[in-house]
C-alpha cells in the first residue's frame, strides 16, 4: 500500500468553521478512517499543522484532536517543504496577504470563502496563483449537501420540466450578546473587518444558483442593519456597520428568477435553517438542508381564494418526502477529499478561486444594486 501524506498548514483553524467544519468533521475524520482511498494499492493521508494567534485555543484543539503539531508562527511553516497545502480559514479581512504570501511559498490554496473584499483583490488572486502554477481551490459546501444534492438528481431526472422559478430563505435570530450569547463573532456585525451577510452568503448563492439552476446575470437587491447595537463576548458594546438581512431577485441566464432572503433578524417558522423551493411546469420541491419534499404536476391540489371564510386545507399535507436512497457524507468532508485527490492525483478539481471571485463579484454588485436601489448587470469575469 503506498500512503501519499499530504503536510497542510490549517490558518485560523481556532475559529468556528475552522473549528467544526473543516478540522472536527473533515479533516480528523479522514484521518480515522485511514485516510483517502484511491484505489487498493494508494491512500491520501493529511499530516496537518494548526495555525493560529491563540496558543492556548491550538493547544486545546491540539489536546482534543490528537495533532501534535501547532504554532502561531505562519512564516515558519510556510518554510518547510512538508507541507504541501496552504488551508485559510480566518477573517475575510485577513485572507489576501496570506494567500499571496502562501503562493509565494510556492503552496497549493485551499481556502474559505469570500477569497477577498473586492472582486478585483479575488480576481488578483487567482491570476497570482495561476501565474505561480499552484493548484487552488475554494470552499463551495453546499453543493454537496444532500438537500441540494436530490434537487440536482430531480433535475437530470425531468422531475421539474421547465423551471420556472427558485426561492431560498435563509436565516435565523442571532442574539445580541447583551443577555444571551451571540452564535456569530462580533467582526460578522463590523463592515470595516469584512463583515456582512451580503458578502457571507452571496458567496454561497452564487455557486449555488451557476451551479444547480443557471448563470447569475442581473441582481436587485436591498441591504439592511436592522439591529445597529451589538456586545462583545465580555459585554462591551459596539456599533453594527454591517448589514444583517438582505432581500434579493437574481435573473438567470435561462429566465428562471431566483428569490433569496438572508437574514440573521429572523426567527425561523420553516423546515429548516434553509430552505429552497424549486417551482417547475411539472412538478415542484422544497429542499432542506438534508430532506426534500415534492409536489409533482398530477398530485397538484387545486385550491380556491376565499379570504372571507376558514380553509380546511392543509397545504404540508399536500407534499410527499423523497425517501432516502443514499448514504451522505459531510459536505465539507466530501470537497476535502476531492481536493486532495486533485491535488495528488490531479483529477479535476472546477471549484477554483476565479470561482471564487465570481462569488465576490455578486456581493459587491448586490451591495451597488442595493446603495442605487437598481437593477444591475453581473458581467463575465472571464
Amino acid at each position: 500500500m503506498t500512503t501519499h501524506k499530504v503536510g497542510i498548514i490549517m490558518n485560523g483553524v481556532t475559529g468556528r468553521m475552522g473549528t467544526n467544519q473543516h478540522l472536527r468533521r473533515s479533516i480528523v475524520p479522514i484521518m480515522e478512517q485511514g485516510g483517502v482511498k484511491i484505489n487498493d494499492n494508494e491512500v491520501i493521508m493529511p499530516d496537518p499543522v494548526l495555525v493560529g494567534r491563540n496558543p492556548v485555543k491550538l493547544e486545546k484543539l491540539s489536546d482534543e484532536t490528537g495533532i501534535e503539531d501547532w504554532t502561531t508562527d505562519l512564516d515558519s511553516v510556510l518554510k518547510q517543504d512538508k507541507y504541501q497545502i496552504y488551508f485559510d480559514a480566518q477573517r475575510t479581512d485577513l485572507r489576501f496577504d496570506s494567500v499571496e504570501k502562501a503562493v509565494a511559498a510556492g503552496k497549493d490554496i485551499y481556502c474559505e470563502k469570500p477569497t477577498a473584499l473586492t472582486t478585483s483583490d479575488a480576481v488578483e488572486l487567482h491570476k497570482i496563483a495561476e501565474s505561480k502554477g499552484v493548484k487552488h481551490g475554494v470552499v463551495q459546501d453546499k453543493l454537496w449537501l444532500p438537500g441540494l444534492a436530490k434537487l440536482r438528481q430531480l433535475k437530470k431526472q425531468g422531475f421539474f420540466g421547465d423551471i420556472l422559478s427558485v426561492k431560498a430563505d435563509f436565516g435565523y435570530w442571532v442574539f445580541e450578546g447583551d443577555t444571551v450569547p451571540a452564535q456569530r463573532p462580533a467582526w460578522n456585525y463590523r463592515k470595516e473587518d469584512g463583515g456582512g451577510i451580503i458578502l457571507d452568503m452571496f458567496c454561497h448563492w452564487r455557486y449555488v444558483l451557476d451551479n444547480l439552476f443557471g448563470e447569475v446575470k442581473r441582481v436587485s437587491c436591498l441591504g439592511a442593519t436592522h439591529i445597529d447595537k451589538r456586545f462583545e463576548d465580555d459585554g462591551t458594546p459596539y456599533e453594527a456597520t454591517a448589514d444583517d438581512a438582505a432581500y434579493a431577485i437574481f435573473e438567470l441566464d435561462n429566465g428562471v428568477v431566483a428569490q433569496f432572503n438572508s437574514s440573521w433578524t429572523t426567527r425561523v417558522r420553516r423546515d429548516d435553517l434553509v430552505t429552497f423551493q424549486v417551482d417547475g411546469t411539472k412538478g415542484s420541491a422544497v429542499a432542506g438542508l438534508r430532506d426534500v419534499w415534492v409536489q409533482p404536476y398530477s398530485a397538484t391540489p387545486k385550491p380556491v381564494w376565499n379570504p372571507d371564510i376558514d380553509t380546511d386545507d392543509n397545504f404540508r399535507q399536500d407534499w410527499i418526502e423523497l425517501p432516502e436512497q443514499q448514504e451522505f457524507d459531510n459536505a465539507f468532508k466530501i470537497q476535502w477529499e476531492l481536493f486532495l485527490r486533485h491535488v495528488v492525483k490531479d483529477e479535476p478539481f472546477r471549484w477554483n478561486l476565479l470561482e471564487a471571485a465570481k462569488g465576490v463579484q455578486l456581493a459587491e454588485i448586490g451591495y451597488e444594486a442595493s446603495e442605487e436601489r437598481a437593477w444591475k448587470d453581473v458581467p463575465s469575469l472571464v
